[in-house]
């Protein structure tokens, strides 16, 4: 199953091939992937593109390819997936995003994400969708609550794919329900 969304002024579709060089410069960027373990080479972004196309082939969705609509511009990516390592709060679907540092603080993240949990809520027909991000990423977690998106501490995790000290261990967790999304 192939998805496409679209919004005022984006696409959200499926990952091609031809699409790695733009996924490379987005995850080779420091400043991008501050709040992650590591930047991506071009190996790591090679294997999270083959992720990222299985998921949409298994599931339908996606973190999907954002493509700028007025000159196809390939941005970064915004989407949702299914929560993919044991946590108290999973099975979940998430949704996430990551960008190209010349595309922020333009909304672009804010609107394919609403879009993302428009498509999560009205078609998938999910009854709540969450989001995670390390404490330091202002910019994450204020998106999230930017969408309506809800964090109670006593949900906050220490993400199991990181060792224990890792200084990116601590997660907070945000959620969003079908009726919260209705009432926005």
């Amino acid at each position: 199953m192939t998805t496409t969304l679209t919004s005022g002024r984006l696409i959200l579709r499926p990952w091609r091939e031809d699409d790695l060089d733009a996924l490379e410069q987005v995850c080779a960027d420091p400043e991008v992937m501050a709040h992650f373990p590591a930047v991506l080479d071009h190996a790591g972004s090679a294997e999270l593109l083959g992720k990222l196309m299985a998921h949409q082939a298994e599931h339908g969705f996606t973190f999907w390819c954002l493509e700028r609509r007025e000159d196809g511009a390939v941005i970064g990516f915004t989407g949702l997936a299914r929560v993919g390592f044991a946590a108290p709060f999973v099975p979940a679907v998430e949704t996430g995003w990551r960008l190209a540092r010349p595309f922020w603080d333009q909304g672009y993240a804010l609107e394919a994400a609403r879009r993302s949990l428009q498509f999560a809520f009205e078609e998938l027909e999910l009854s709540e969708v969450v989001a995670f991000t390390v404490p330091g990423n202002v910019r994450s977690w204020g998106l999230m609550e930017r969408l309506g998106m809800r964090r109670d501490p006593a949900d906050d995790f220490e993400h199991p794919g990181l060792p224990v000290g890792h200084p990116l261990r601590a997660h907070w967790l945000y959620r969003i329900d079908r009726e919260d999304w209705r009432g926005r």
